[in-house]
């Protein structure tokens, strides 16, 4: 999925609560990220807050979605919000009236930038019409973020996606006629019995279309999923996923052929034509303020992080019965956390490093007052004599082969106690 859930630690509910809680530390600019928990059908390999549910609950939940949107009216003004991201879930499974109602209630309780608004809202193939596309556009939205996953039905079906290639192709078709010009393609490598042939087959396939954006991940098996069920450690059909060397193939092949048609690499995982990098995904790395609405969405917002209940008849009930109160919706958080500045530190490396590009040293010097060297400098000159960092001018980037082994990377910018 193109809006990828962030890992980070979060320790036990905070009692005690800021009292700026509601003014910036790091900005003016606020990204919003609205959770739609519904879709069709659960994916075989998704561990995402979201299910089906019935047409009732569904009611039920948009309108207290809607009540916590109102919830901030005249408490964010000193905010503007540039970008706005509508995932889930299968945010393009609900009528698009609930989508034109969410963006009308947003401009009234925030302060959108429209002159620069990127409105991006996650859509699946088999859940769209021309009519759905059409109201989207009127209400705002100028990005749509498909999930495809595969050009393969085969692949699709293991997947348990519930689509056709065939009905993306014509989904896509639709989004081109009604007038959108910043698609995103999510498409998922390392899959059981794909080969390198297989993988360049999808990946030609959707570069043909022209996307200004793909989305490539490798398949994660995530436990308490069907898939690690079928597939995860000493499952009987593990040996059918790529063995090591095939996925680290499949990596950089991902990227010579994205780069030998124009898409320029500027995160881990995604790819865009000049000027259509997702703006919101790259507000969470770089560390731009955020807030989560909906069921368990999560936050960054004046120095704490914290996310919303994850228990839907819960988050529907304090919707329903506390939001004439003080205390929403801040009651709706959990595991409100403030960052310390050990904690700061870490996550403007390791989130920051995610990006091709890399972090400004200057950049890290202005924020905490001291510098990159002075707090990292043994990690930092250790990688760099292993090549896995790289120094340019002001700015330390990941090396190719840093990029391959991130995760060991990024480790070393974590608080070993």
């Amino acid at each position: 999925m193109e809006h990828e859930k962030l890992s980070i630690k979060q320790d036990g509910m905070e009692e005690k609560r800021p009292k700026d809680v509601f003014s910036p530390e790091a900005g003016r600019e606020l990204g919003l990220y609205i959770h739609i928990p519904f879709c069709v059908k659960k994916c075989d390999y998704c561990d995402f807050l979201s299910a089906p549910a019935t047409e009732v609950m569904k009611k039920k939940y948009m309108q207290a979605l809607r009540s916590e949107i109102c919830s901030y009216k005249g408490k964010m003004t000193e905010y503007t919000v540039p970008t706005i991201f509508i995932g889930g879930g299968t945010p393009s499974a609900i009528p698009a009236s609930d989508i034109k109602e969410l963006m009308e209630e947003i401009r009234d309780a925030f302060q959108v930038d429209h002159d620069r608004l990127e409105a991006t809202i996650e859509v699946n193939p088999g859940t769209v019409t021309k009519e759905k596309l059409l109201a989207y556009k009127k209400a705002g939205i100028n990005r749509l973020s498909f999930g495809l996953q595969s050009v393969d039905n085969r692949e699709l079906k293991m997947l348990g996606r519930i689509h056709t290639y065939e009905e993306f192709q014509d989904n896509y078709a639709l989004a081109r006629e009604t007038g959108f010009r910043n698609i995103n393609v999510d498409l998922m490598s390392s899959l059981p019995g794909q080969t390198v042939e297989t993988w360049e087959k999808s990946l030609r396939m959707v570069i043909a279309l022209k996307p200004e954006h793909i989305s490539a991940y490798s398949l994660i098996i995530e436990e308490g999923t069907p898939f690690y069920e079928r597939y995860g450690e000493g499952a009987l059909h593990q040996r059918e996923l790529p063995e090591e060397e095939t996925d680290r193939l499949l990596y950089h092949r991902t990227k010579e052929l994205l780069k030998e048609n124009g898409y320029h690499r500027y995160e881990i995982s995604n790819y865009a034509k000049d000027g259509y990098e997702c703006r919101h995904n790259n507000s969470y790395w770089i560390g731009t303020q955020y807030l989560g609405l909906g069921l368990g969405a999560s936050s960054l917002l004046a120095g704490a992080r914290f996310h919303n209940r994850k228990d839907i008849e819960e988050y529907i009930r304090l919707c329903s019965e506390d939001n004439k109160t003080d205390r929403f919706p801040v009651n709706l958080r959990e595991d409100y956390q403030i960052l310390s500045l050990q904690e700061r530190m870490e996550e403007f490396m390791f989130l920051g490093l995610r990006m091709i590009r890399g972090i400004s040293m200057e950049e890290f010097k202005r924020r905490f007052h001291q510098s990159i060297q002075e707090v990292y400098r043994e990690e930092i000159e250790q990688l760099v004599q292993k090549q896995l960092l790289k120094t340019d001018g002001d700015r330390l980037a990941l090396t190719d082969y840093g990029i391959d082994i991130s995760n060991y990377v990024l480790s070393f910018f974590l608080w070993k106690e």
